[in-house]
């Protein structure tokens, strides 16, 4: 893995959760009959940027951050990991690149994601288990979860409810149940060397995403998807003391902007020591970049 080119004294924060949703060649926006068309409704932004676009929109306001699609055998995603990886090799000084794959692709998707590890610049990979359908603790998803292991990569999962398929009839097929995050304890357990990044407060069950936090090492909460002025009092809590160095800064880009998520971050009542812990230090222990 190339060492970092990110500025890390000097930028102001790492948002560890943003999505690429628009191909330079295959134009910007989702199906209108897939699940994820319903996203832009539910948060009001239809801001889908491109590889160069979302590094230079970071790159404007001195920060770094974490990019991926979600990638569905059902639905196929707005763009390729192919595409996110060679894009951002021109962006190294403020993308991290992670890659998805669906585990219902199986051996052919585990091969791709060692060629895909070997031939780039991969920091990490992207589970959506509502949109994936499926439990992160099957069985299923276990040789992915070895050959990132193998690399020391981290891994981060889509938990609590969604914007995906909301609103659509049956809520355009997606099942909440699969992104309870207490299905990360298991694989957790069965993978310590990979890192697992619980993405969002976990609506509707947050007491178990920071139980899962506390008791095993090698997981984290990214705090992106929501405005911070809307977290539950136990997440602000555990964020201020037996998690400080566990709870990262992230937007769910473009769901929120960063303006809008660090505004209402500076009405929280944190201690001094741990808002620059969310914003920047723990992300880039996490990652590996110091």
């Amino acid at each position: 893995m190339p060492a970092t080119e990110i500025d890390l004294e000097n930028i102001v924060a790492i948002d560890v959760h943003t999505h690429v949703q628009a191909s330079v060649e295959a134009g910007r926006g989702f199906p209108e009959d897939s699940p994820e068309a319903a996203v832009a409704e539910v948060f009001g932004s239809d801001a889908l940027l491109t590889v160069p676009e979302l590094a230079a929109f970071y790159r404007e306001r001195n920060m770094a951050a974490v990019c991926f699609m979600v990638d569905s055998v059902r639905w196929g995603g707005p763009v390729t990991n192919e595409e996110i990886l060679e894009l951002s090799k021109s962006e190294r000084d403020v993308l991290l690149p992670f890659v998805s794959v669906d585990p219902h692709r199986g051996a052919a998707g585990v091969k791709e994601a060692r060629r895909l590890i070997e031939e780039h610049d991969v920091r990490g990979f992207k589970f959506h288990p509502t949109l994936q359908h499926f439990f992160p603790d099957d069985p299923l998803a276990y040789p992915l979860y070895a050959l990132i292991a193998e690399y020391k990569l981290p891994a981060v999962f889509h938990t609590g409810q969604t914007a995906v398929g909301s609103g659509q009839p049956s809520g355009g097929g997606m099942l909440l149940k699969y992104s309870n995050p207490i299905h990360l304890d298991q694989v957790a357990a069965d993978f310590p060397d990979m890192t697992i990044i619980m993405a969002h407060p976990s609506v509707p069950w947050q007491d178990e995403a920071l139980s899962v936090a506390v008791h095993k090492p090698n997981v984290y909460i990214d705090l992106s998807g929501w405005s911070p002025k809307y977290f539950p009092p136990q997440l602000v809590h555990y964020a201020n003391s037996l998690l400080k160095r566990k709870v990262l800064f992230g937007t769910d880009y473009p769901a929120l902007t960063p303006e809008r998520w660090i505004a209402d971050f500076e009405t929280l009542k944190l201690r001094d020591e741990v808002r620059p812990l969310i914003l920047k230090e723990n992300a880039i222990r996490m990652l590996g970049l110091a």
